[in-house]
């Protein structure tokens, strides 16, 4: 009879070369909650992308400012959603953070301005009153992108 057992799935991963990411063994990066979130970013970008394009072509000259940050809220989407995709390949990681911490910022600064100074924003932005105009997903994405991030770290100096 073999002393061996099984590893059960509270064992902690086994350490060394063969090692080379904090997911558990079989789970990629983008299943469950990051699936979803993944999902959700791609949503944004293609909404935000639609809208500043259609909102440029059409009337750029009425709300340039607002215009143009719908078009810097569509980069930003995309950005991180490819980058969420991507984390656990070198460098991405810190592209993920970078790309959702200025999207928190962008929906902090651009809803509190929307509120307080309504005449720089004549027409809506994803970003205004904290993207009521998308049931205020992009006031909460950010913080979710956070949190899978924070949950998510790679192994290994993968975030370099």
């Amino acid at each position: 009879m073999s002393s061996a057992r099984t590893p059960l799935p509270s064992d902690p991963a086994p350490s060394g070369p063969a090692s080379t990411t904090s997911q558990p063994v079989g789970r990629p990066r983008t299943s469950g909650v990051g699936r979803v979130l993944v999902i959700v970013y791609a949503v944004m970008a293609l909404g935000a992308t639609g809208r500043s394009f259609v909102q440029i072509v059409r009337a750029f000259d009425e709300a340039p400012l607002a215009y143009t940050l719908s078009a810097v809220s569509a980069v930003v989407y995309i950005v991180a959603t490819l980058a969420l995709i991507l984390a656990g390949r070198p460098g991405w990681y810190r592209v993920a953070w970078v790309a959702i911490v200025f999207e928190l910022l962008g929906v902090l600064t651009v809803g509190t301005l929307s509120l307080v100074e309504p005449g720089l924003f004549q027409h809506p932005t994803v970003w205004s009153q904290f993207g009521l105009g998308y049931v205020l997903i992009p006031l909460f994405l950010p913080m979710a992108g956070i949190w899978w991030l924070r949950k998510h770290r790679p192994a290994n100096g993968a975030a370099a």
